[in-house]
């Protein structure tokens, strides 16, 4: 059995967001509840993480959106060998670069963005027009953490103002981060 555990990003997902959708479809699967959606606080969020990973009585699948990608990279950059490999793969999508100019106030705290390959097979989810990130700058960072790209055209930041609610082609992604590495995970 595989745990998935649902990683939000600044503000959280709300209602409609893809995020809550697949929390509710994938068996087994939890949101990480941060205690402050609205302030985020790095040690705070690596922390809540930790114990989710921790806690969980089986591997887990880390489905990350935004800040919540961010956030997997810096527990991974500081955690223990025997919690990292607790995660079986992570489902990165539309990280944010919270090294860009004009980045919100609120998620500069999270920089710098760990540079060292991630130690669980990974895949990034992003779009061509991500306000958050650019192209580049996510390539970078798919070259950096080792991370499968897929570049969607025109799909904005991913969530559900730019029309991602019930997202059913991310799940494509999802079983594609499986297959790849063998892994049952969708």
């Amino acid at each position: 059995m595989t745990r998935y555990l649902i990683l939000p990003g600044w503000q959280g997902s709300g209602p409609d967001h893809w995020q809550t959708h697949w929390q509710r479809r994938l068996p087994d699967a939890r949101r990480v509840e941060q205690e402050d959606w609205q302030n985020p606080d790095l040690q705070r969020w690596v922390a809540t993480l930790d114990q989710a990973i921790a806690s969980s009585v089986a591997p887990v699948v880390l489905i990350a959106h935004s800040l919540g990608c961010v956030t997997v990279a810096q527990w991974a950059a500081s955690a223990t060998v025997a919690r990292r490999q607790r995660v079986l793969a992570a489902l990165l999508v539309a990280p944010a670069d919270v090294e860009r100019p004009g980045c919100p106030a609120e998620l500069v705290g999270f920089a710098p963005l760990p540079r060292q390959a991630l130690p669980f097979p990974s895949r990034i989810v992003t779009s061509d027009n991500d306000h958050a990130i650019s192209l580049s700058r996510v390539e970078d960072l798919a070259r950096d953490w080792g991370s499968e790209l897929d570049i969607l055209p025109g799909a904005g930041h991913i969530n559900t103002r730019s029309g991602h609610r019930q997202w059913e082609d991310g799940l494509v992604h999802l079983a594609k981060l499986g297959s790849t590495q063998g892994l049952r995970v969708a």
